[in-house]
């Protein structure tokens, strides 16, 4: 059985394991044993700590495979990005240049640094191992943390965004950002990108160009990439469409890739899923059961999982099984989030 569980202390080496398979572009998980350590205590912490509006506290989830104990996946959020790290963006959008004397209309395409996102919540870390990629677990991975924040509401921001990873090659090259190299700066973009990994941003200020980048300036295959995913990330930003996120013209400032943005409210899966009351059995089974999200209501001791379930749109109530409600730590007439996958 797969569950998902807030991270702890123990699960240090499969976090390490986890930064080494991301690879390049995978920002918030740099492999760095110091920093992947602070991650799991500050984790730690915010589920621990009394929240009553959203602010600097980051979750931590990790995909348990409970039959061999091995950690094989990870997701979380940040409640509120940028209020001690400035949250960067490149923003795209148009300037007119037109003269009626020479009977000239041209719109160019520019990038301009901003921090518009700065306050709002931002899903990230998602990564979950190939031989794990099957079942519904991916969508599980994703979709959960919706269910973990409709049960927390006051911990998170109605703004949510999450960064898509762009495009870069397998020695981590990305050609958005071999043009801002050979311009501004001296690193390549793996170490860019583990910096600001780290939490070394400083960089980002005091050599990013201060004014607005004519896209039409950039190379052709800078151009190209941006707003551009990385090709294992197509199957995240697909699940956020279907999930009511859109792309408004942000973009990662080091591969241009696209940053997707939605209401919490209007999140598909929040909208969707309900309150059920907890009975424990292993006799009842329905002709029309299929596999949904169901997930506990509690903060350290979060847990969420697969069962198949019957129907109960229309009822107070969910029947599982005694394996499936030892797993999520429930009791008979505990109450659940249900929602589909």
């Amino acid at each position: 059985m797969i569950i998902i569980r807030p991270i702890r202390q123990a699960d240090f080496n499969s976090l390490m394991t986890i930064a080494e398979e991301s690879g390049h572009g995978f920002t918030s998980l740099p492999q760095n044993e110091e920093l992947l350590r602070k991650k799991i205590a500050r984790s730690e912490s915010s589920f621990a700590k009394t929240v009553d509006h959203p602010e600097d506290e980051g979750y931590l989830f990790v995909m348990e495979d409970i039959t061999t104990g091995e950690v094989v996946g990870t997701s979380a959020i940040e409640a509120a990005v940028g209020l001690d790290d400035a949250f960067y963006h490149y923003h795209l959008s148009k300037v007119i240049h037109s003269s009626r004397e020479l009977n000239v209309y041209k719109a160019v395409d520019i990038l301009t640094l901003c921090n518009d996102y700065t306050g709002a919540t931002e899903l990230c870390t998602l990564f979950l191992k190939d031989n794990y990629r099957k079942d519904g677990n991916g969508k599980l991975l994703s979709k959960m943390r919706f269910m973990f924040m409709k049960a927390h509401q006051e911990r998170f921001a109605e703004k949510v965004l999450a960064e898509m990873r762009g495009i870069s090659d397998e020695n981590g090259d990305s050609p958005f950002w071999q043009w801002l190299e050979e311009h501004f700066f001296s690193m390549d973009f793996p170490t860019a990108d583990y910096l600001t990994g780290i939490g070394q941003k400083v960089f980002i200020a005091e050599l990013m160009p201060k004014y607005p980048i004519y896209v039409n300036l950039l190379s052709k295959e800078a151009q190209e990439v941006i707003g551009q995913v990385h090709q294992k990330t197509r199957p995240a930003i697909e699940l956020l469409k279907s999930e009511g996120f859109t792309f408004n013209g942000y973009v990662d400032i080091f591969d241009a890739g696209p940053t997707v943005e939605a209401n919490a409210s209007n999140i598909r899966t929040i909208q969707q899923s309900s309150l059920k009351r907890v009975v424990i059995t292993d006799d009842y089974v329905a002709a029309d059961a299929k596999p949904m999200m169901v997930s506990n209501n509690k903060l350290v001791d979060f847990r969420a999982t697969i069962a198949t379930i019957a129907d109960a749109t229309n009822a107070d109530e969910i029947s599982l099984s005694a394996d499936v409600a030892k797993a999520l730590l429930l009791n008979e007439g505990d109450s659940v989030t249900v929602a589909p996958l």
